[in-house]
């Protein structure tokens, strides 16, 4: 068995152990930094409330507090199943280097845990999606983005 197969057998046994409690769909996620687990985490949107509790969410915020840093640069993440858009998009953001996933997203959505409406509405123009977006007070916001271009002790990412 190779190390990356390991990791894979830890992200899908959390995805077996939350579902089995009940703590949400049945996702998990490892992050690894150089061969050690550095976040863990399975879905756990029922039993937070909380739909942002996806099991790459979860592990994302382990990983960061264990390493004292809101990047995973140079890290590894292993998903149980291929990341959704919310999640993907939290995995951007955190920079790994590399994601691993087991199950597809087709998969996902043969038990019921279909994105691909969300897929469309990325890709839709704002004035077509299904939930209407409506800009309101640019102009006082985009104060707020130039004051953040002059800002002398930002910490930026």
């Amino acid at each position: 068995m190779t190390r990356e197969e390991k990791f894979m057998l830890e992200a899908i046994a959390l995805s077996k152990t939350g579902m089995e409690n009940n703590d949400g769909g049945p996702f998990g996620c490892v992050i690894v930094k150089g061969d050690e687990i550095i976040g863990r985490g399975n879905n756990k949107v029922h039993c937070n409330n909380d739909t942002t509790a996806h099991a790459e969410i979860t592990a994302i915020r382990d990983a960061c507090k264990n390493l004292g840093s809101f990047q995973l640069e140079g890290c590894e993440i292993y998903n149980s199943c291929e990341p959704c858009p919310m999640c993907l998009g939290a995995i951007y953001w955190a920079r790994p280097a590399i994601i691993y996933y087991a199950n597809t997203r087709e998969d996902a959505a043969n038990i019921n845990f279909d994105d691909s409406m969300i897929y469309q509405e990325m890709k839709a123009d704002i004035a077509n999606r299904k939930i209407p977006m409506v800009s309101l007070s640019r102009e006082k916001a985009l104060e707020i983005f130039q004051q953040w271009t002059t800002k002398a002790n930002k910490n930026a990412y």
